[in-house]
């Protein structure tokens, strides 16, 4: 929304002008050409052009992703050294505080989509005008809204737990500054309540891509009830999903992470990333439209012949041997999520690889499902990589859905292994690695199932803490502390909210 700044003499002015006159005169803003609130939502148009504005800021939660594995045992900060990017290397060696430059924009990007959903929202019946604008499609355009909303509020509350909850309208500046926060249960009672409502309004397929689906909205909600142990509930919604037959597993793994492969058949939700107009400010670096955390995992002073795909990057997000040696022999997944630059250079001699080693945490690994490659940015470029995020995939609807059914009230073992060994027969193209383990052991197959493929997705940090296994797997991490991040100091400052445990 444009901002209307006004000189305050002018004002005066023209106050004292109208107070002389000796017959009422209406002034209307538009004959000076300004943009006032009570101009939008005036047309169906308006409607949807601020429906895109919603979406727009799930691109500046960028980071979300790289966090979601280092913070965990699958990669590292890396970088140039133990200062570059500081508010990753905290999070890195878990010293992060309060004051995270990172950890502070996902915050607000997060709440600024909320305000947007929620100007929306506050309008959907009748315009600022008091006007009711009707037509085709609006109640489906709101269950997008609703989705987006959710997905903000999900990220959120995985993140900080306690988070301040509102849905009623967009904040002002002075109510912003009386936030409180509510429980956990309150946020994800509400995040339930926005699925719901889209899943009942939005259409199975979306003309447009990247537009959020009735499935897309089903798959959030099945993971969301997953995160609060609520098996029983998630396992049928997931199964509707599989049963539709609306989604299918590539048979290529890597295919999936090339532009060519965006919004593909195995594609629930993706966050979209474009630079049909390039950005060039430093000063935004994920406020643009491009993918600035594809520019971060590149290899170091990368070049070579043309031929080589590859472009240069900053050596951040590295994955760790850890990760890698997880894979067994015979798995695609491996070479598609891990890229050992190395090896990679000796087997393709003709390519003239020349790189520069990671200065700091090297792993001599690249994050190769989000690698930087040529011509897919334009402008400033590392600041308009085109690449999607892919949030959720059809396999991890199978996945969600195995752990679902064998953790429910009465375990359902048959359709997990069922919904597990689908995912693995794709990633090793036989049965030969079948799972048969029941319960436990079951149990466990499918979280390590998820490490494999969802590796470098930005999963792993959160499904460590959800499952309990965070304080077993990760160095540094503290129980009863990094379950969740600390509230921004800067929020506090302004609203004096309570902080996280520890921090």
């Amino acid at each position: 929304m444009k901002k209307i700044t006004i000189n305050i003499l002018s004002l005066f002015l023209f106050v004292t002008l109208l107070a002389s006159c000796k017959k009422w005169v209406d002034y209307d803003p538009k004959d000076d050409f300004l943009v006032t609130e009570g101009a939008y939502l005036a047309s169906e148009t308006d409607y949807r052009t601020m429906v895109v504005s919603v979406y727009s800021p799930l691109q500046w939660i960028n980071q979300v992703v790289p966090i979601g594995d280092i913070a965990s045992d699958n990669a590292v900060s890396g970088g140039e050294n133990a200062s570059d990017v500081l508010s990753l290397q905290q999070i890195d060696d878990y010293t992060h505080t309060p004051v995270n430059s990172t950890l502070t924009d996902i915050w607000q990007s997060a709440y600024e989509g909320i305000n947007r959903a929620n100007y929306l929202t506050q309008y959907k019946e009748k315009n600022i005008a008091g006007t009711t604008i009707d037509f085709a499609g609006k109640e489906a355009l709101y269950g997008e809204v609703y989705f987006i909303r959710a997905y903000y509020y999900f990220t959120l509350v995985k993140m900080f737990g306690d988070v301040p909850l509102f849905v009623d309208k967009r904040l002002t500046l002075a109510e912003n500054k009386a936030l409180q926060r509510s429980p956990k249960a309150d946020v994800y009672k509400q995040i339930e309540a926005d699925l719901n409502a889209a899943v009942a309004v939005l259409p199975a397929v979306q003309t447009q891509k990247g537009r959020i689906t009735k499935y897309a909205a089903q798959a959030l909600l099945g993971k969301v009830l997953i995160y609060q142990n609520k098996f029983d509930a998630a396992a049928p919604i997931l199964e509707s999903i599989i049963t539709a037959n609306a989604f299918s597993l590539v048979t290529n793994f890597a295919s999936m992470y090339l532009a060519s492969g965006e919004n593909g058949p195995e594609s629930v939700f993706e966050i979209q990333y474009s630079n049909t107009s390039p950005y060039y400010n430093w000063g935004g670096a994920t406020r643009g439209q491009g993918n600035y955390a594809v520019q971060q995992c590149g290899v170091r002073g990368l070049n070579g012949t043309s031929a080589m795909p590859y472009a240069a990057g900053w050596s951040t997000n590295l994955p760790t041997q850890n990760l890698a040696n997880a894979y067994a022999a015979g798995d695609q997944r491996k070479a598609a999520t891990v890229l050992d630059i190395e090896a990679y250079k000796n087997a393709n001699p003709s390519f003239n690889i020349t790189y520069q080693v990671a200065p700091y945490k090297n792993t001599g690994l690249y994050n190769q499902k989000y690698l930087p490659r040529k011509g897919e940015t334009s402008g400033q470029l590392e600041l308009n990589y085109t690449n999607n995020f892919r949030i959720i995939r059809y396999a991890e609807v199978l996945l969600l859905a195995a752990e679902a059914f064998n953790r429910s009230s009465t375990a359902n073992d048959t359709k997990a292994q069922t919904y597990l060994n689908l995912v693995r027969r794709r990633a090793f193209n036989d049965n030969l690695h079948d799972i048969t383990a029941t319960g436990t052991a079951l149990r466990q197959a499918i979280w390590d199932e998820r490490r494999l493929e969802l590796g470098m997705e930005g999963d792993r940090f959160f499904d460590l803490v959800r499952t309990g296994q965070a304080a077993t797997k990760i160095t540094g991490f503290v129980a009863g502390k990094h379950e969740v991040f600390p509230i921004p100091q800067r929020e506090r400052d302004i609203s004096g909210i309570t902080q996280n445990n520890g921090y």
